[in-house]
């Protein structure tokens, strides 16, 4: 895509609502040392930071590209907040663990894994966590009404697992008291596709992470990957991972990423496309060796 969708979300919220604007900036600057707690419980895990919450306003805004001017404010407020709360589940304390593990229906999740492991818990299901702690902490971050905290609780519920196409859960035109009206299916898929698609080696720089202290192959495995990715690139009809590695089993690990990928790229186009007025463009992950 050669036109330049830098700052688009923001640039354009501002332009529409100063009010909201101005609101979600005092949110980002609230935020920025909760969202780096998870490092408490994943320090070595990749980056999920309020940089990886930038990358995914930036691949949001190339995502989004001329179809800005269908989205109203409330929208795009909704979907900045989504896209800065979407992880906060991650590095919830113990205390509001164990607070909301008792709201949160895990199904038969443990008749096969350990009832005991905190960190896998909340690995497996922190985008629960993390509409929880909106809900719970939502008067600080001073929401403009119910509507919109609902709406940024669900956008970050549904960056993974959730079913979008649930039109209780993700109504397509949910009214705010100014008569607007927010599509969470789009929104929402907008954020699960950004996030899985920010896979580049800038999640997990050696500047930040001791690679040498990682001792499960598995784990370092994951580092490997997504060091071996050096860039993402958004075409309108595909998306380009441009990968260098001469390990093979590094390079089989991104092909079974980039399957991953398109699987979510497969859902996110069906409900956005059939379901809404918006459109996702994109429809092949493809890797070009560099």
């Amino acid at each position: 895509m050669s036109t330049n969708y830098d700052y688009l979300l923001e640039r354009r919220l501002k332009e529409l609502s100063p009010e909201l604007h101005a609101r979600f900036s005092d949110t980002v600057f609230a935020l920025q040392q909760i969202l780096s707690n998870y490092q408490l419980i994943f320090p070595l895990f990749t980056d999920h930071t309020e940089l990886h919450s930038l990358n995914i306003i930036e691949f949001c805004n190339k995502l989004i590209g001329d179809q800005i001017n269908k989205l109203n404010a409330d929208e795009i407020y909704c979907i900045l907040m989504g896209c800065y709360f979407h992880d906060t589940g991650m590095g919830i304390s113990k205390r509001d663990f164990e607070e909301f593990s008792e709201k949160i229906d895990f199904g038969d999740y443990f008749l096969t894994h350990d009832k005991d492991n905190y960190p896998e818990i909340v690995r497996n299901f922190h985008n629960e966590y993390s509409g929880l702690f909106i809900k719970k902490y939502a008067k600080f971050f001073e929401f403009p009404s119910e509507e919109h905290l609902f709406a940024v609780i669900q956008i970050s519920r549904g960056h993974r697992k959730t079913n979008l196409f649930d039109t209780k859960e993700y109504p397509i035109a949910l009214k705010v008291p100014n008569g607007n009206t927010i599509c969470l299916p789009y929104l929402s898929a907008l954020v699960r596709l950004a996030d899985e698609i920010d896979v580049t080696a800038s999640r997990n720089s050696e500047a930040i992470y001791d690679l040498s202290k990682i001792v499960v192959e598995s784990h370092l495995i994951e580092f490997m990957k997504h060091e071996a990715v050096k860039g993402l690139e958004i075409r309108e009809k595909e998306f380009i991972m441009y990968v260098s590695t001469k390990d093979v089993k590094i390079l089989k690990s991104l092909y079974i990423l980039a399957d991953k990928m398109k699987k979510t790229l497969d859902e996110c186009r069906s409900v956005v496309n059939n379901e809404t007025s918006f459109v996702i463009s994109q429809e092949a992950i493809n890797i070009v060796r560099i």
